[in-house]
């Protein structure tokens, strides 16, 4: 046979694409290899891998002889790139030169070959298999350190493989007796893998919420923030905790349930962030404030996903958010209102998730002493108002909201035994709260199918909030008269009303109340927009 097809994947923007390698050899004539089908560097070079594995792995090299060989990678329109190809292209070969024999069928082949033929990791092992079992493929071969990662989809059976001759004496048919006589069987040789389980491992935090001396205020705001999923922007002087507190932020969000976990793990897994096989913790992101476009919200000439999707159900944080480059604060308009990210290329386009909440840190003024009691500001007027034009009108209207962090008294510095709040305590509140608004929305989903779906406060719209959110006469009059007197946009006023929904539910009350307005207008920022 010199014709072989043998199976193999590559992932393609978030997901998984099955990708067909072919193989065709003609023997007896001048020495040539050509691998066609649009492969980058990476992939070109795999025929130098494969040589030198096959030759290492006791068969001849396929550079060594007189024969043509053409190896495709179908589809031949979708550009390939990265080692997925090796162990494949490897045995696309030796069953194409008849020097094995095995039934390709229903089998994927992943893994990059080292130039002994051991097998090395490759990214986006989960979304690669997980693709595999939709279409409905029965077994997956990939690196023994992707082993773990790939057998949390369940319903395919994983081999994880350290080498390529592993791989071949697994696969191989072997004649009954030496004279080839009889019925052809398998010998295998590697174990499945066990179906990987979600397991929630308890986190070690460094810092507890009581570690943080004062900042009541500060800490009041994250809570909310946290029950109902909205983004909030931390201002005050240098050095009273803005930092410290985002990063206490994380840890008391809830735990992800188990598909928020995959969907997460296999983002991670694409992009090579990976540390271990699963992603358990709401992930915590913070860029410094001289990323780059791309490197923000994603892109390229064949789209990759950003910060703002690497922080999908989690944590996105920006420290000195007015030094951001401009461009890239603007941008962040569709993935705060819509969840998502569309990028537009000339090869294509794509849409990333990105469902995280932000948390904004900034200094009220370019020296960071505007308002300091302690201090005087040295900013001419031009420096403050160039300052304030950094962040516009639409970007402080979808942050809901906006809390000033100050100076700490010093006797509360002193002050070595924590008093305040333990950041379990908080946690379970902020639990609490979200239960609340899962049961209430699943209600309502489970008797509506056409309606989209509603986890968080953050996450309704206009028409939900009347179904979710309704207020009583006074209650609206107030808010009305509240808002007039602000000058509030039409999005930051049911922004408002959406934090007063929040509220309610952190006290477990069934309707918002005045109190619950009053509270949520306290945190729109100070500043007309």
């Amino acid at each position: 046979m010199s014709f072989s097809r043998v199976y193999s994947a590559q992932t393609h923007l978030l997901k998984g694409k099955i990708v067909t390698v072919e193989v065709d050899i003609t023997k007896n004539t001048l020495h040539a290899f050509t691998l066609v089908g649009l492969p980058d560097k990476a992939v070109d070079e795999s025929k130098d891998r494969m040589s030198s594995a096959l030759k290492n792995s006791g068969f001849k090299s396929p550079k060594n002889q007189n024969q043509k060989i053409v190896i495709s990678l179908s589809p031949a329109d979708l550009k390939k790139e990265g080692p997925y190809f090796d162990l494949a292209i490897a045995l696309a070969y030796l069953l194409s030169a008849e020097e094995i024999d095995f039934d390709p069928k229903g089998k994927i082949f992943l893994g990059e070959l080292s130039l002994n033929g051991e097998l090395q990791p490759i990214k986006g092992v989960l979304p690669l298999t997980e693709q595999a079992m939709r279409l409905g493929y029965k077994e997956i071969f990939v690196p023994i350190a992707n082993a773990e990662e790939a057998a949390l989809v369940h319903g395919i059976t994983i081999y994880g493989a350290r080498t390529l001759k592993e791989v071949i004496d697994h696969v191989s048919k072997i004649p009954l007796d030496k004279n080839g006589n009889g019925i052809e069987k398998t010998r295998p040789k590697i174990l499945p893998q066990k179906d990987t389980e979600i397991i929630r491992r308890n986190a070690i935090h460094d810092i507890d919420f009581s570690d943080i001396r004062g900042q009541e205020s500060a800490k009041r705001g994250l809570e909310i923030a946290a029950a109902g999923g909205h983004n909030i922007a931390l201002s005050g002087p240098p050095g009273t905790g803005k930092t410290m507190l985002a990063r206490v932020f994380s840890h008391i969000l809830p735990e992800l349930p188990n598909d928020d976990i995959l969907e997460i793990t296999g983002i991670h897994s694409i992009v090579g962030l990976l540390e271990d096989s699963l992603v358990t913790e709401p992930p915590f992101r913070a860029p410094h404030h001289t990323a780059s476009y791309v490197s923000m919200i994603g892109g390229g000439s064949n789209p990759k996903p950003g910060e703002v999707t690497l922080a999908h159900k989690g944590v996105l944080f920006l420290d000195e958010f007015p030094e951001f480059e401009k461009r890239v604060l603007e941008a962040l308009r569709q993935p705060l209102e819509d969840n998502i990210v569309s990028i537009s290329r000339a090869r294509g386009s794509a849409i990333f998730p990105s469902n995280f909440i932000l948390v904004a840190a900034m200094n009220p003024c370019p020296c960071g002493n505007k308002g300091n009691k302690d201090k005087s500001c040295i900013c001419r007027q031009n420096d403050l108002d160039r300052y304030a034009r950094r962040i516009s009108g639409p970007i402080i209207d979808r942050i809901d909201l906006w809390v000033t962090v100050a100076n700490v008294d010093y006797k509360k510095l002193s002050d070595t035994a924590g008093t305040g709040e333990k950041t379990a305590t908080i946690k379970e509140r902020v639990k609490n709260a979200r239960l609340i608004q899962e049961k209430r929305f699943k209600t309502f989903q489970k008797n509506d199918n056409k309606s989209r779906k509603v986890k968080t406060n953050s996450d309704m719209n206009v028409k939900e909030l009347g179904i979710f959110a309704p207020l009583a006469p006074e209650v609206k009059q107030l808010l009305n008269n509240s808002a007039e007197r602000l000058a509030l946009s039409a999005r930051a006023y049911h922004r408002v009303i959406k934090i007063a929904r929040t509220i309610a539910d952190l006290e477990n009350k069934e309707n918002i109340e005045a109190n619950h307005i009053l509270e949520a207008l306290q945190y729109r920022p100070k500043v007309n927009s």
